[in-house]
């Protein structure tokens, strides 16, 4: 009698993890027509417990209650009986199913002369990388989708051209299949996508997950939501399945070399993070986090220099190998007698005054100069297009684009460096591994809102580790799940102006509007918010502040689908996205940086305030 009525208590906060296994298996066999053991061990008293990755709702949700958003009610009946092994392949086929449906609507550039858009770029490299020489590459038509992305992306540019070739050659004529849009080439482009997805990204962030969720001492049914929330992130699918890109290889690989510093393999990291960066140049926006930890795991807790120099030898072999076939290329070119008339080079215009145009080395020195020049295209000026960044929402102020280039890459560098050196000290001071997402995350906003050449899609990069959050110690808690939904949701609306500009309103709204149902999260839902009884100043200015942020979203919708902006202001709503949306990301930069300060244990008063405290208790 005791226990049946200690059962429909309310349950305390934090709990051991035997209480919580005897009412599973309690539980399991309710449901199995068994009458559980009557000498049940009692809950322990309030306080005992490890950690949980869903804080104060974990304990509701284990003893029968229900779940305290969506996700963890699809999950409810498999948190005792179903192994891992039974969820993964079904989360796998879920958001493989959500992938695929999504890839049914346009895509950029679609029907939309005279360039088309980022598809027929994709399709423009998987063209010339099948029919023409490696070193004419870099070189070939650049008014026309010119490549401007590191090797890795090359190759595997011509990986998926000569397997598009085999199916239909005329995807892929030279120069004739500009602009084609057969129905047929768009199942296979989309499923290009969906394949390197589920080859690299994916299984990046399943192992990822598991092992960063076991070092939180999370449980696997907690991972098991986790996982599907990362994966169904809103802005991976809306961009790269449907707006059309390969932005999730490379976050793939910058997964991976994260996973690879969990499990310490050190120099699978290096290798990792080498391939993110011969992918997709953005993955310069992780470089410092990898550097600090990588660069502080050689001092701490020892000195260990073996490890930092093969940390330096692979680093570099894993590049000479990415450059090696361009090197090849020119140098039997050279070696043949095939040498057109050099030209300037783009960069270091000095260093040709050093060269011998004949010699061997002069066409593949020229080969990377021209590969850093398409790469990084300094001369297009601190931003191209009105993004969410500081930089944009400050020359709605003050007018600094007619700055001089010199003086505003000069200022952005500062402001960069200023933004990310902080957290990444701290990484470098202690490299630990439960760090490594809040780094991530901290150094991403700082690159996003500061650096040069900000593309709207970009800001797949700091939500990228910042979602991965959810898998740690706490992650679905609501404060966790409110301040990563935030910035999912500011992320995906930001990115609005680009997807309507391609008529894609309706899946915007059905995949965000899903995520946020999914985690409980505004404008379907408040619950995130609820202070439980346990009101504190925090809580109720972080609803407050993210509750503005809300309706001014909503406001926005509103005032751009019914009114028509001023004939002479006709970037009006561009310009008040780009102002909300950058105020928005600094809350987030904020937030990650003092959480990581906190957890890091960085501050004497924090170590001492703690220390106090344990002996207090």
């Amino acid at each position: 009698m005791t226990d049946c009525c200690q059962r429909h208590q309310k349950v305390p906060e934090t709990r051991t993890w035997t209480s919580f296994l005897v009412e599973i298996t309690t539980d399991s066999a309710i449901m199995a027509g068994h009458t559980p053991s009557p000498h049940k061990p009692r809950r322990k008293a309030k306080g005992a417990g490890g950690p949980s990755n869903l804080g104060h709702s974990i304990s509701v949700e284990s003893s029968g209650r229900a779940p305290s958003f969506p996700l963890a009610a699809f999950f409810w009946p498999a948190r005792g009986s179903a192994s891992q092994w039974e969820i993964l392949p079904i989360i796998l086929m879920v958001v493989g199913l959500f992938r695929w449906a999504a890839s049914l609507w346009g895509y950029s550039g679609f029907q939309k002369p005279p360039m088309f858009g980022d598809y027929e770029a994709q399709r423009h490299w998987m063209e010339i990388t099948t029919h023409l020489p490696i070193t004419q590459w870099y070189f070939h038509d650049l008014q026309w989708w010119g490549l401007d992305y590191p090797p890795l992306t090359a190759y595997h540019s011509w990986l998926c051209g000569k397997i598009g070739s085999l199916i239909d050659p005329s995807w892929f004529a030279l120069y004739k299949s500009r602009g084609v849009h057969d129905p047929n080439l768009k199942i296979f482009m989309r499923g290009t996508v969906i394949v390197s997805e589920y080859l690299i990204y994916i299984p990046a962030v399943v192992i990822f997950v598991r092992r960063f969720s076991r070092l939180s001492g999370v449980t696997s049914w907690s991972a098991s939501i986790s996982l599907t929330a990362i994966l169904m992130q809103p802005g991976n699918i809306l961009i790269d399945h449907i707006h059309f890109q390969y932005n999730t290889v490379m976050l793939g690989f910058v997964v991976a070399s994260m996973s690879s510093m969990l499990a310490g393999r050190y120099l699978w990291s290096a290798v990792f993070f080498v391939a993110a960066l011969g992918f997709k140049q953005m993955a310069l926006y992780y470089a410092f986090p990898v550097f600090a930890f990588l660069l502080g795991s050689c001092f701490s807790p020892k000195i260990n220099v073996l490890r930092f120099i093969r940390i330096a030898l692979v680093t570099v072999i894993a590049f000479a190998i990415l450059l090696l076939p361009f090197v090849l290329g020119a140098y039997k070119e050279w070696k043949q007698g095939i040498r057109s008339k050099p030209a300037p080079l783009p960069l270091f215009q000095g260093l040709a005054a050093y060269l011998d145009p004949k010699a061997f080395y002069y066409p593949i020195v020229e080969q990377l100069v021209q590969m850093v020049h398409r790469v990084f295209p300094f001369a297009r000026g601190l931003f191209e297009d009105k993004v969410a960044n500081f930089w944009c929402a400050l020359n709605v102020v003050v007018k600094i684009k007619h700055l001089p280039a010199e003086l505003l890459q000069r200022m952005s560098l500062i402001a960069t460096l200023a933004s990310i050196i902080p957290p990444n000290l701290i990484l470098l001071v202690r490299p630990r591994k439960d760090l490594l997402p809040l780094a991530f995350a901290t150094t991403a906003w700082g690159f996003f809102l500061f650096s040069y050449q900000v593309h709207e899609k970009s800001v797949l990069l700091p939500l990228a580790p910042m979602t991965l959050l959810l898998a740690g110690s706490q992650g679905l808690s609501k404060e966790i799940r409110a301040w990563v939904g935030f910035a999912n949701i500011l992320g995906c609306w930001t990115m609005f102006p680009l997807l309507q500009r391609v008529d894609l309103r309706v899946p915007y709204a059905v995949l965000t509007l899903l995520w946020a149902y999914l985690l409980g999260l505004p404008p379907t839902s408040l619950s995130v918010y609820t202070l439980d009884g346990q009101a504190s100043f925090k809580k109720i200015v972080t609803a407050l502040i993210h509750g503005a942020f809300y309706l001014a979203m909503a406001m926005w919708h509103v005032l751009e689908l019914n009114l028509q902006p001023p004939s002479d202001k006709p970037d009006l709503w561009v310009v008040a996205n780009v102002g909300v949306g950058a105020a928005g990301f600094a809350l987030c930069y904020l937030w990650c940086f003092s959480r990581l300060v906190l957890q890091s244990d960085i501050l004497p008063q924090a170590l001492a305030g703690k220390r106090s405290k344990a002996k207090t208790n």
